[in-house]
């Protein structure tokens, strides 16, 4: 009994942080949804996200490369659009893709 019991407070452990992780993603998407942005915003596409001097932030299809390493406004980071209308870093791009690659062969058993 002792061992089950100390399996389940891992499995209680593991959820709670997998719960805080969940709602600090979705307070950064909500942040995200709220940022500025003159275009319609498009699942697939990669945005990028910069912050004027009042603190405000906006998206722009520009990245600092397109500015030439100089952009107007300090660059804060490039996120692709999901089709949930989630956010995924840029860095976290090729590794989520490659995770879903691996899974669509299950999901479609």
């Amino acid at each position: 009994t002792g061992g089950k019991l100390q399996l389940l407070a891992k499995q209680i452990r593991a959820l709670q942080e997998e719960a805080r992780s969940l709602i600090e993603h979705a307070r950064r998407d909500a942040e995200l949804h709220r940022a500025a942005c003159q275009f319609k915003r498009r699942p697939g596409h990669v945005y990028h996200l910069y912050r004027r001097p009042d603190d405000t932030l906006y998206f722009s299809m520009l990245s600092p490369d397109d500015w030439r390493g100089s952009p107007p406004h300090a660059f804060e980071g490039s996120y692709r659009l999901e089709p949930d209308m989630s956010w995924t870093k840029a860095e976290d791009i090729v590794d989520l893709d490659a995770e879903r690659s691996r899974l669509t062969p299950l999901l479609a058993r």
